[in-house]
């Protein structure tokens, strides 16, 4: 598993380089290299370790990974950052981002209740959902899109060029790290599953799904360290809706994603997450998430992961 990891996050390293080098070569703006390339970087770890869970028939790490790396990113990654310095919410992030994601999380309670809205006997994720899912990603890029280009002066950041020999190496070593690296971390997940009587939903919530935010939380921290915690916002809120649009949207458009341990405990600590990350924006300091705000995002992870081992 940890070989796996390994091999992810620098697959994802090497490709996103790679891939913003080549399009820096065919004149493509750092905006838009950032907004694309870079961005789905960071969400390749949770793509590729979906799919090859949702290939291998093991869908509750599929949906466990993205559901505990939204988690993760909500409750640790701003609760941390928030802890080296106190976090400035812009006023669209408050009004629209925010409340995008817990759109999102919504969107993945209601997509995971076919028993309680269409009265089947079994939950499923299916192919015309992952589909609707793609289709909200576009809508969000088109957003994004909108939004960078009235602040391209603020949002474009130097993108590193390799040499053009290189170029081919990287990108492809990279896709390759990538899946058989998402291979071989799904084996070590439900290995590890199996030998402790630990149910694969669990796995996914906890260990894939902090191995795969390593790229998030590292980003977050290092901003912090930096002086610039804002960044840590505009990091989880675009990790998380192309982790729900874009890497579920896609998982279950290739193989539809049969439920078993994922429960609505899990999704509803979800849209919970979400909606104490836009309330602490909200009060007490206006558009700020202060130390102690931190504290309490951090907190309530903790107790989510040990509700989470008390269920299990």
């Amino acid at each position: 598993m940890l070989g796996g990891l390994v091999l992810i996050l620098l697959g994802a390293n090497y490709l996103t380089d790679g891939a913003s080098s080549l399009a820096k070569k065919l004149k493509v703006s750092d905006l838009v290299i950032g907004l694309t390339v870079v961005a789905f970087g960071t969400s390749a770890p949770e793509l590729a370790v979906s799919i090859s869970s949702a290939l291998k028939g093991s869908a509750d790490i599929a949906i466990g990974n993205l559901v505990g790396s939204n988690m993760f990113n909500t409750l640790m990654i701003v609760g941390c950052t928030a802890l080296f310095a106190p976090i400035i919410v812009t006023k669209n992030t408050l009004l629209k981002e925010i409340p995008l994601c817990i759109l999102s999380a919504f969107a993945l309670l209601v997509i995971c209740n076919d028993k309680l809205f269409d009265g089947y006997t079994n939950e499923v994720v299916s192919r015309t959902d992952g589909f609707m899912l793609l289709l909200f990603f576009i809508i969000f890029m088109v957003y994004t899109f909108s939004i960078a280009r009235q602040n391209s002066h603020e949002e474009a950041e130097e993108v590193k060029v390799i040499p053009m020999w290189l170029i081919p190496i990287y990108i492809i070593g990279g896709m390759a790290a990538l899946v058989y690296g998402g291979n071989i971390f799904v084996d070590g997940a439900t290995g590890i599953a199996r030998s402790l009587g630990v149910s694969e939903s669990v796995i996914g919530l906890t260990l894939v799904a902090g191995g795969t935010s390593l790229p998030e939380l590292a980003t977050s921290v290092v901003a912090a360290m930096k002086k610039s915690p804002e960044m840590a916002i505009g990091n989880v809120i675009g990790s998380n809706l192309f982790n729900i649009f874009l890497v579920l949207g896609a998982t279950a458009a290739i193989s539809p994603l049969h439920l078993i341990g994922i429960t609505n405990f899990d999704l509803c600590s979800l849209v919970v997450a979400s909606v104490l990350l836009w309330l602490f924006g909200v009060f007490y300091k206006t558009r700020t998430i202060t130390r102690i705000e931190g504290t309490i995002l951090v907190l309530c992870y903790v107790a989510y992961i040990i509700a989470l081992i008390i269920m299990s």
